[in-house]
């Protein structure tokens, strides 16, 4: 009896399940190891070359630990990003006001990144390379995110 109730039950996400299995979408394709590798490299390499210049870099304690935190704040906003995006596109309710808050920190995170480097007495490629690595981790970081439930909404759509 709990079998039927499971099988007559839909999933929160049942009307992109269904308009995803009556097209032929590249949606429903795993995401390849190439590209899971590269996602996890790009963000390996970019947390560990912004935390290396950090560690390196001749500041204030205070300042290292703004520059930490500001990586922590904005690897963590993206993925909330990227997480309200699917969730809305998979038909998983998210709130305005929760969407808005995870745009409005990843903003937040990048402009306090660019008006802290803008201040900060370093020279003009060393401010390069602490933007490059911080976006460079923001976005391997969302596509780490994507791969993650790509690979979970696959995993259940075979059970």
């Amino acid at each position: 009896m709990e079998n039927q109730i499971l099988k007559d039950k839909k999933p929160v996400n049942a009307p992109l399940i269904e308009k995803i299995e009556k097209s032929n979408t590249p949606f429903n394709c795993k995401p390849t190891p190439a590209f899971i590798s590269a996602s996890w490299t790009a963000l390996f390499i970019g947390m560990v070359s912004y935390c290396v210049g950090l560690w390196n870099v001749d500041m204030w304690l205070n300042e290292k630990g703004y520059y930490f935190t500001i990586l922590l704040f904005g690897l963590f906003s993206v993925v909330s990003v990227q997480k309200s995006v699917r969730d809305r596109l998979e038909g998983i309710p998210v709130t305005d006001i929760y969407y808005g808050i995870s745009w409005f920190t990843t903003i937040a995170s990048i402009l306090l990144l660019i008006i802290g480097l803008w201040n900060a007495d370093l020279e003009l490629s060393e401010k390069g390379f602490y933007g490059m690595s911080f976006l460079l981790s923001l976005f391997a970081a969302v596509a780490v995110q994507k791969n993650t439930r790509d690979i979970k909404f696959l995993e259940q759509q075979t059970k």
